[in-house]
């Protein structure tokens, strides 16, 4: 999701002092200024011409996540650019995955973060998780749903996944752009990518972890798919129906079980009319609360998104308070003293 904000950064930081009850947001995208400064000083991006989202700061961070009532934001940190040179693509990820951590230790009661994998790069993904994972404390990892059109889930990701598996790792997915054959290489032209192809994406990879076995082959990883899983949901049935049309074939009887295995996120403004369906798809207890902050800006969370959720009629007490809370404590209980 990408809206130009309205709002105004905060120049104060607001207290930390957030009931142990609080929201916790498991999608919020994290660009280190500390990254930045390192990116521009070697060519890698220039800072005027990035979009707006890549401003993030603490002080604006805690005042939306107050607003929002939201105790701990889990950040997926994010690395601009295209850089291929081994040696400073291990260092980019360095600099970024530091900057996560030191953000975590002077605010442990308000940020986690999930550490990078690339679906491109096997062995820097190795490195990711030795460095994010085990020596800076990272919850989990992070990692697009396709890489120039190759889904999640493609044999070439087997040897990444079996060893996410073999740490039992909760893996946070977030959707790109559609490739297309148009002249502009865009999905549709006049289409911003966040209205429908992030959705596309994020289904495709999802029914390619389905078909490939993936989770058949994997059994303890666990997968969050954002923005409401895309179009999983309304598209289950006929996955169902169809199941056998697909190469190589999905069971029909065991769709619903593989959608079992996703979590769902609500990152992104999702309408009262999208609840039905996720709800007829899975357990509500795999639903997960989050933001899509900052290029989802502030104002659409606070004003509309977070209140539509808490009203949505759909939803009963109990279930909204897994929703924003519970349900990531239990999927993360690293997340618990938050």
């Amino acid at each position: 999701m990408a809206i130009p904000p309205t709002e105004v950064p905060s120049t104060e930081v607001p207290s930390e002092e957030i009931p142990s009850t609080g929201r916790v947001d498991v999608h919020h995208h994290f660009t280190a200024p500390a990254w930045l400064d390192w990116a521009e000083a070697r060519g890698v991006v220039k800072r005027e011409k990035l979009p707006w989202w890549t401003r993030w700061d603490l002080n604006t961070a805690l005042e939306v996540m107050d607003k929002t009532g939201i105790s701990t934001a889990v950040m997926t940190v994010a690395m601009l650019g295209r850089l291929q040179e081994p040696t400073l693509r291990r260092e980019s990820a360095r600099v970024a995955l530091r900057a996560a951590a030191d953000v975590v230790e002077n605010h442990p009661a308000r940020f986690r973060f999930f550490t990078p994998v690339f679906l491109d790069d096997l062995e820097l993904s190795s490195w990711s998780l030795r460095y994010g994972l085990d020596e800076l404390g990272a919850v989990g990892v992070s990692t697009r749903t396709s890489m120039a059109g190759v889904h999640l889930g493609d044999d070439s990701h087997d040897r990444l996944l079996k060893e996410l598996d073999e740490r039992s790792a909760i893996v946070s997915t977030h959707p790109m752009e559609v490739p297309a054959g148009n002249a502009d290489g865009v999905g549709l032209p006049g289409v911003p990518p966040f209205v429908c192809d992030f959705l596309v994406d994020t289904t495709r990879a999802a029914v390619n972890l389905i078909k490939n076995g993936t989770l058949d082959r994997y059994p303890n990883l666990t997968f969050i798919l954002p923005h409401g899983g895309g179009f999983l949901p309304y598209i289950a049935t006929r996955l169902e129906l169809f199941g056998g049309r697909l190469t190589p074939k999905i069971e029909p009887g065991r769709v619903r079980d593989y959608l079992h295995r996703f979590y769902f996120d609500t990152a992104g403004p999702m309408s009262p009319s999208a609840t039905p369906s996720l709800l007829a798809t899975v357990d509500p207890s795999r639903i997960l609360f989050g933001t899509d902050w900052p290029p989802t800006p502030a104002h659409v969370i606070t004003d509309i998104t977070a209140p539509a959720l808490d009203n949505d009629p759909a939803l009963s007490e109990q279930q909204l308070r897994g929703i924003n809370r519970e349900n990531a404590l239990r999927l993360m209980p690293g997340l618990a003293h938050s």
